[in-house]
């Protein structure tokens, strides 16, 4: 028999209630990580958030936008599993809330949510990425010294025709669209609607944010959803060191230019066992464009291929670079799409919560401060051979730790069940980061309460 099988376990099985013991003791990180940055103090200060007409009862704001932050980092996804989240007393207790609220009482404040309200929850966010881009080490996020920003829409299908703003998608599903601006790592903005064209919102997201990188190095990468001619127009004035975007809608006039470039004005061919591809600059004025612009073109031909074949980057490019260097960076921008993917896969955002276009807009701002928040920890916190972590890895990991609660004489302990091999680095951010209780009758803190 070989030494290591499957065997039927020798422990007895005994079944509890769970009024002691909570599987999500990973959640005191993310409450010491918003604690670091004031988060519930800054929401605390937002009037706009304020929906209750009587201030003395029910839940307020910081208490709703925390269970919903709680919730998206453990891995729930709808309302309904931030009320389950919100029956886990032990888990309540530990981070500071009295009580969770029902789904129910979750989407009325959702619904009831004032543009100004969300612009409030996006403003926190930006806050959160400037914090957290001074605190982190320049070498975990910044790449080669630059900033780099990516641009791109996503589809977020839905069912039915009452979700307001959702409206039939180019691929003709029915659909809200989510367009989103990345400032290295970090979500910094994102617009939820039902905007018809993939790009529309990136100069409003240009606007918006645009101090925040004018005048250090920077590189932008977008798709070919954000090369039309006003779109370019806008990037010129952006402020961007370097950018660069996909280009295959309008390549008629391009291939004529490219076909009639001297073989001088292609890179040489490189050795057998490569792949034969050649690079050059083209020069071309599209429409609605202000100026020339110029474009990264490489060209190839596969087997059997008569005629070349040509792709195109639209680009600014340093004073240095090549047209293949140029391309070669635009490829990086397939890791940014997976970063975007990532925020949806692992917060799981794929179905809005809401057919009131107002509540979901709330919803996914709170998501863009979960997803920031967990990338922050992963940054600041988290050793070197952690930063390869997804979000889910994270979750799954780092968050979801048992806890049990025992009462004593004059106090309540709180133990924290952790790996073995990760025990001194939660006892050093504990240390650091948790806060201690005083002996006495402990403070009441307004911004915790429910």
């Amino acid at each position: 028999m070989p030494a290591f099988t499957k065997r039927k376990t020798k422990l007895h099985v005994q079944l509890t209630h769970s009024d002691q013991a909570t599987a999500h003791g990973g959640q005191l990180l993310v409450d010491a990580l918003c604690r670091r940055f004031g988060l519930w103090e800054k929401i605390h200060a937002q009037p706009s958030l304020e929906v209750r007409k009587r201030t003395g009862a029910g839940f307020s704001p910081v208490a709703n936008v925390a269970q919903l932050l709680f919730t998206l980092t453990s891995g729930g996804a709808s309302l309904a599993d931030a009320e389950r989240l919100g029956q886990d007393r032990v888990l309540m207790k530990l981070l500071g809330l009295a009580k969770g609220a029902d789904q129910s009482t979750l989407g009325e404040w959702l619904r009831n949510q004032t543009p100004e309200g969300v612009r409030a929850l996006h403003r926190l966010n930006a806050e959160l990425v400037d914090w957290a881009s001074r605190e982190a080490k320049p070498g975990r996020w910044l790449h080669g010294g630059q900033v780099e920003l990516f641009f791109d829409d996503t589809q977020i299908e839905v069912d039915g025709r009452h979700f307001e703003g959702a409206r039939i998608n180019y691929e003709g599903n029915r659909a809200l669209s989510w367009q989103n601006l990345f400032y290295g790592p970090w979500l910094l903005d994102g617009i939820l609607d039902g905007a018809a064209d993939v790009s529309e919102h990136l100069p409003v997201l240009l606007d918006e944010h645009q101090h925040r990188w004018e005048g250090r190095a920077s590189y932008f990468y977008a798709d070919s959803g954000s090369s039309a001619g006003k779109y370019l127009n806008r990037m010129e004035r952006a402020g961007f060191s370097r950018w660069s975007i996909s280009y295959n809608k309008w390549t008629d006039k391009l291939d004529l230019s490219a076909a009639e470039l001297p073989e001088s004005q292609w890179s040489a061919l490189p050795p057998v066992g490569q792949p034969q591809e050649q690079y050059a600059w083209v020069k071309h004025q599209p429409g609605e464009c202000e100026q020339v612009q110029q474009f990264a073109t490489v060209r190839w031909k596969g087997e059997g291929d008569l005629m070349w074949r040509y792709a195109y980057r639209v680009c600014r490019p340093g004073d240095n670079d090549s047209p293949q260097g140029v391309c070669e960076r635009h490829r990086l921008k397939g890791a940014k799409e997976q970063a975007f993917s990532e925020v949806l896969s692992g917060l799981d955002l794929h179905h809005p919560p809401c057919e009131s276009l107002i509540a979901n807009q709330a919803f996914y701002a709170i998501a863009m401060l979960a997803y920031n928040i967990l990338i922050t920890l992963k940054i600041l916190d988290l050793p070197d051979d952690a930063q390869s972590w997804r979000i889910r890895t994270l979750i799954r990991y780092l968050l979801t730790v048992p806890v049990t609660v025992s009462t004593h004489a004059r106090y309540e302990m709180a133990r924290i069940c952790v790996p073995a091999g990760w025990l001194r680095w939660w006892r050093l951010f504990v240390d650091q980061w948790v806060p201690k209780r005083k002996p006495g009758r402990p403070a009441l803190e307004m911004v915790d309460s429910a």
